[in-house]
């Protein structure tokens, strides 16, 4: 049997009771690490579920997803995952390729932040089509996201835009030279998120990401609980301005010795007008 898992949103604790026995039973356990983002180390998790973990990275699950399959008809093999299962769709892929070798397939769900993204106070019913935002380049700045969001707003409903990351990516140069060198992880960040919705808008023009007008509700760590996801909401242009470290300062402020003066000096130092 393949089993792929989802591991929630947080920590080695987010693992359903189903999850955790597949993982048990499993001869090998592969962790899936680039498509999101877990908030514990790969050696958390192995103590916790008492099972060394196999890195599965993007050429492994894309490319050379036989390895994952191999012999997993004859036992039980795990692919663990950020979220739930059907958060991205190389997921529905290998579960594909499974099938096509008539390898017996088990899903086991958990949160992701389609569900999650209701902590920020919106109702998930409210919310259209979900789009994803990537890094622009100098050569490549992908708008279709943009029609999108402007097609939820003419049906007043809300858009869930995650943003990008890139783990184990390579330079277009070392792309094409078939070097395997890979540049370091980047994590995109809500101002610079915003900084490219309104680049887009200052292209289309049609008012649907107004800068001074338009809401919205950046989130991270989200499914952390209180002392961990950070939630902060604004026009596009308070947003843009909001620097990147301050959900670093909001965050860390639940360590502070000093409460009031750590909020003294982010408003100083960045800006930050915590509550």
């Amino acid at each position: 049997m393949l089993y792929i898992i989802g591991l929630g949103l947080c920590d080695e604790r987010d693992i359903t009771i189903r999850g955790l026995q597949a993982v048990k039973n499993s001869t090998r356990v592969y962790l899936e690490a680039y498509t999101s983002i877990l908030m514990v180390q790969k050696e958390r998790l192995e103590a916790f579920y008492e099972k060394s973990l196999i890195l599965a990275d993007r050429d492994l699950v894309e490319s050379q997803s036989d390895e994952i399959l191999h012999n997993a008809d004859k036992e039980d093999v795990s692919l663990l995952v950020v979220g739930d299962p059907f958060g991205a769709t190389t997921h529905t892929d290998i579960l594909l390729r499974a099938r096509a070798l008539n390898v017996p397939t088990r899903v086991i769900h958990n949160a992701s932040i389609m569900n999650a993204v209701g902590a920020c106070g919106l109702q998930l019913y409210n919310f259209g089509q979900t789009v994803s935002l990537v890094f622009f380049t100098e050569t490549w700045k992908p708008d279709s996201f943009y029609d999108r969001i402007k097609e939820n707003a003419d049906l007043d409903l809300h858009t869930l835009v995650l943003l990008d990351i890139k783990v184990k990516e390579q330079s277009e140069e070392n792309l094409a030279r078939g070097r395997k060198i890979y540049e370091p992880p980047r994590y995109m960040t809500i101002p610079l998120a915003v900084t490219q919705l309104l680049e887009i808008e200052s292209m289309r023009q049609t008012g649907a990401l107004s800068p001074d007008t338009t809401l919205a509700i950046a989130l991270s760590r989200v499914g952390g609980g209180d002392e961990h996801q950070r939630i902060v909401a604004g026009t596009l242009s308070e947003l843009v301005n909001h620097p990147s470290d301050a959900f670093e300062v909001e965050y860390a402020e639940t360590f502070a010795v000093d409460k009031e003066r750590w909020r003294e000096v982010a408003r100083t130092s960045y800006g930050c007008a915590l509550e």
